[in-house]
C-alpha cells in the first residue's frame, strides 16, 4: 500500500509538500500541485488509506472543531467546550480543540495528522463541507448542529424550528398580534448557518398556523447596535403610527440573549408592560434571561451526547477496519444515531400575554 512518502519521492517534493497539496494551509505552485497528483493517480495513494493507518493505534482524543473569528467571544462556545470535554474525560478521553475558520481544511488537518480518534463539529451549517471530509478520509465525526442531510453523520441538536413555533403559537394563543422575531446576524443565514435557517423557518410557518402578523428581522452582535435597531422597530412604529405596534419580541440570537433586556430598555421599552420578551436558545442558568418566559438551549445533554455518538462512531470504524470492510456505513448516522431534543417553553417572572 502506497504511503505518503512514497508519493513525495515519485513527485519529488517533501512530505510535508504532499501535506500542504491535500489539506490547502500552505501556497502551492500550480506546477508541484500537478506532479503531486500525477504520482497519486500513478501509485493509487488515497489520504483515506494513510488516516486508516495513522488510527489503527488510538490515541484517545477527540477533536472539538470550534471555527471562531478573533476577537468574537459567544458565551455558548464556551459552555459547549467545558461540557464537552467533561463528557470526553467521563469516556477516557482527552479534548484537543481547533478554531480555524477553514473549516474543511482545519478539519483535513485534525483528521491526516493522526491526534485524534474522531471529531466533534460545531457552527454546523446546512450543507456543511466537513460531512465531504469525513466520508473522504474515513474519519469519525459527530455534530452538534442538524445538516439538511440528516442520515449523512450522527448529529444532536436542539429542534429550533419546533422552538420558534412554539413560541409564536404561545404568543398567539396569549393574545399577541404582532411580533418580531429577532433572527441571528444576517451572516450566519448568508452562511446557511442550521440553527439560524430552522429557527427562521420555524418563525415563519408558527405565523402561518397562526394567522398572526410576524416580523422576521436579523441581529447584531452589540448591544449599541442592537438598541438602534430594536427602538426603529419598535418604539419609532409606535410613535410615528408606521402601522400597529409589535407586543412581543421573539429572540433567538445567542450573543443578544445577555443584553436583550439592556437593549430593550435603551429602546425606551419597558417588560412586559410594553413588551413580552421570549428567548430561544437561553443558556441554562444564565441569569439575564432567568425572567423571561424561554426555551433553554440543553448544553449538558447535547454535549454529552454527540461525544457518546463521535466515541461511538470511532468504535465502528475500529471494528470495520478490523474486519477489513468498508468503513463508510460505519460512520452515517443511521448506524451511529442522533439525537433531536424537544424544545420546552419555561415560564419566567414575566408574563406572556400582552399587559
Amino acid at each position: 500500500m502506497a504511503t505518503i512518502r512514497d508519493v513525495a519521492q515519485r513527485a519529488g517534493v517533501a512530505p510535508s509538500t504532499v501535506s500542504y497539496v491535500f489539506n490547502g494551509s500552505r501556497s502551492i505552485s500550480e506546477e508541484t500541485r500537478v506532479r503531486v497528483q500525477e504520482a497519486v493517480d500513478a501509485l493509487g495513494y488515497h489520504p483515506r488509506a494513510s488516516a486508516r493507518t495513522l488510527r489503527s493505534s488510538r490515541t484517545h482524543v477527540i477533536a472539538l472543531a470550534l471555527p471562531r473569528a478573533a476577537g468574537l467571544q459567544h458565551s455558548v462556545d464556551g459552555r459547549f467546550a467545558i461540557d464537552v470535554s467533561d463528557a470526553a474525560n467521563s469516556l477516557g478521553y482527552d479534548l484537543l480543540l481547533t478554531t480555524s475558520q477553514d473549516k474543511a481544511g482545519g478539519l483535513r488537518r485534525v483528521a491526516l495528522s493522526g491526534l485524534a480518534d474522531a471529531a466533534v463539529l460545531m457552527a454546523v451549517d446546512m450543507e456543511d463541507a466537513r460531512i465531504d471530509v469525513v466520508r473522504e478520509l474515513a474519519f469519525p465525526a459527530a455534530l452538534i448542529g442538524r445538516p439538511a442531510d440528516e442520515d449523512a453523520l450522527p448529529w444532536t441538536d436542539l429542534d429550533w424550528e419546533e422552538a420558534a413555533v412554539l413560541a409564536v403559537r404561545e404568543l398567539a394563543a396569549a393574545g399577541h398580534r404582532d411580533l418580531v422575531y429577532l433572527a441571528p446576524a444576517e451572516s450566519e443565514v448568508l452562511g446557511r448557518r442550521s440553527y439560524a435557517l430552522r429557527g427562521i423557518a420555524g418563525a415563519h410557518r408558527g405565523a402561518r398556523a397562526t394567522g398572526t402578523a410576524v416580523q422576521v428581522v436579523h441581529s447584531v452582535n452589540d448591544a449599541a447596535g442592537l438598541a438602534r435597531r430594536l427602538h426603529s422597530l419598535l418604539a419609532d412604529r409606535a410613535h410615528h403610527g408606521a402601522g400597529r405596534q409589535p407586543t412581543a419580541l421573539v429572540v433567538q440570537h445567542p450573543s443578544a440573549h445577555h443584553h436583550i433586556l439592556t437593549s430593550v430598555a435603551a429602546a425606551g421599552l419597558r417588560v412586559p408592560e410594553d413588551l413580552t420578551v421570549v428567548v430561544i436558545g437561553a443558556l441554562p442558568g444564565d441569569p439575564s434571561s432567568q425572567r423571561l418566559p424561554r426555551v433553554e438551549l440543553p448544553v449538558e445533554t447535547l454535549a454529552s451526547g454527540v461525544t457518546s455518538l463521535a466515541v461511538s462512531a470511532a468504535a465502528a470504524l475500529r471494528e470495520s477496519t478490523a474486519k477489513n470492510t468498508a468503513p463508510g456505513a460505519g460512520l452515517l448516522a443511521e448506524s451511529v444515531g442522533h439525537l433531536l431534543i424537544a424544545p420546552v417553553l419555561l415560564p419566567g417572572a414575566t408574563l406572556l400575554g400582552p399587559v
